[in-house]
């Protein structure tokens, strides 16, 4: 069995300092702080909030809402153990969110920075919209 897999974050003002947006998510009405990982498919999710993308999540297993995306993009999978507010990619196409835990093979996208609480409250109860929009930083 392999161990679960840890990789290096960068939060939402390293990515602004690079390229002059900020990437933010909304659960529903809700804005949400995430820090995103610096890989391949959140570049490639980055493209795609530009022109705003929504997602109808559907809950699933009582740990996770999982939604598609429209299309496939990079993803670099690994056997992980998840956790409260980890949000990753399945199956190339699939964006999942954790309010629970799970282990299976995912590309790690970020992490949402609320209590356990706070995300059972915000995904636990229906299934919700994500947004995922890009901002101009001044």
């Amino acid at each position: 069995m392999t161990a679960p897999e840890t990789i290096t974050s960068v939060t939402a003002s390293e990515n602004a300092k690079k390229d002059g947006e900020t990437m933010i998510m909304k659960i529903g009405e809700t804005p949400v702080s995430v820090t995103w990982e610096e890989n391949a498919s959140v570049q490639e999710l980055t493209e795609l909030a530009k022109e705003g993308l929504s997602i109808s999540m559907s809950k699933y297993g009582g740990f996770e809402q999982v939604g598609a995306i429209g299309r496939s993009i990079s993803r670099e999978d690994r056997r992980i153990t998840t956790a409260p507010g980890d949000i990753v990619l399945y199956s190339g196409n699939q964006l999942v969110v954790f309010y629970g835990s799970n282990t299976w093979e995912y590309t790690r996208l970020g992490k949402i920075e609320l209590s356990e609480k706070e995300l059972k409250d915000l995904l636990g109860n229906s299934d919700v919209t994500i947004t995922i929009e890009t901002e101009k930083n001044d």
